[in-house]
């Protein structure tokens, strides 16, 4: 438990109540809660919430590798586009309750699929370093 709380940089809050955390840090020891069960089979519902870009990062990588080690699969629910398509194998786009398309994230976050479900010019790029899908919603400017 001790190594999951360093992961987690939660080390400093082990005698803290969770109504004395901030939203962000109750998320991170929620996380932390679940990775401390070892179980073979994480579901995550917006895991990221509440947590700043390092946080979001660093979480998601910690779940990566407990993926990438055999140790377990995971299947997370996110509203955020760019973290799925740096962080997953694979992808599923949901509109209206049901599966528009699944797949490899290069697959699936097309411009495309992406205004199917969005209803929205959305521009579509590589990022730079890891070469995922980088997703930039489109907003016109009124005159």
């Amino acid at each position: 438990m001790n190594d999951v709380l360093r992961q987690t940089e939660l080390d400093s809050f082990a005698d803290r109540l969770m109504n004395e955390m901030s939203g962000g840090e109750r998320q991170r020891a929620v996380l932390a809660r679940a990775l401390a069960t070892e179980a073979k089979c994480f579901l995550l519902d917006e895991p990221t919430a509440n947590l700043d870009l390092a946080h979001q990062a660093a979480m998601l990588r910690l779940v990566r590798n407990c993926c990438d080690r055999g140790d377990a699969a995971a299947v997370v629910v996110t509203h955020d586009l760019n973290l799925a398509a740096e962080f997953a194998d694979r992808v599923m786009l949901l509109k209206d309750g049901h599966a528009i398309a699944s797949g490899p994230p290069h697959d699936v976050l097309t411009p495309e699929l992406l205004r199917e479900v969005f209803a929205l010019q959305i521009l579509v790029d590589a990022h730079p370093i890891s070469g995922a899908p980088r997703i930039t919603p489109v907003h016109e400017r009124q005159a």
